[in-house]
């Protein structure tokens, strides 16, 4: 376990929302309980997700929100103030299928130029799973009750509302594929 990784990804996340976000911070919370559940199916890379549920959430806090597009705020904080990990950053600027909401803002090239989508499938599920099976307060929902309550506070003609409803069978799709794995993992 990659102890130095773990701390100073809840040390940064706390710092950036605890104050300014309070409710986003306990969504980031949930999240990152979320990836300890499903540690065990990515092994060497469960730091990783781990580090990357804490922060995905990041660019939403004040000083960091630059285009108003978190994801891509969030990495940009990363890399440029934090020297992150490139993976790590990554998958920040990718999570719950980020890309599609990038096109809605007119900002797609610019994310998949400057942070390509990881080649790695289970890991991108798998924040996936963690991020949409959280409350905006930090606690477990299914990923259809997720999606609604994003759809009910954005309203359906907004741009999150018009994302939402594109990336949800994607959505749905990842947290099958995770689920699925683990139950496939021995008691």
């Amino acid at each position: 376990m990659d102890d130095m990784l773990i701390e100073w990804a809840m040390e940064v996340a706390q710092a950036e929302l605890s104050g300014p976000l309070p409710r986003r911070w306990a969504h980031t919370q949930g999240v990152a309980e979320r990836a300890i559940e499903v540690r065990q199916v990515l092994g060497v890379d469960a730091d990783l997700l781990f580090a990357a549920a804490t922060l995905h959430d990041v660019g939403y806090a004040p000083r960091i929100a630059a285009t108003g597009f978190h994801p891509l705020d969030g990495a940009r904080f990363l890399r440029d103030e934090r020297g992150a990990d490139k993976r790590l950053v990554r998958l920040v600027a990718n999570h719950s299928f980020a890309l599609l909401e990038a096109e809605e803002r007119g900002l797609r090239e610019e994310l998949a130029t400057e942070f390509p989508l990881l080649d790695e499938p289970l890991l991108v599920d798998a924040l996936v799973y963690c991020d949409m099976t959280t409350t905006p307060d930090g606690d477990r929902t299914t990923a259809q009750d997720r999606v609604a309550e994003i759809r009910s506070r954005y309203g359906d003609d907004s741009v999150v509302g018009r994302f939402i409803r594109r990336a949800a069978p994607e959505i749905f799709a990842s947290v099958e594929r995770v689920e699925a794995a683990l139950a496939a993992q021995p008691r």
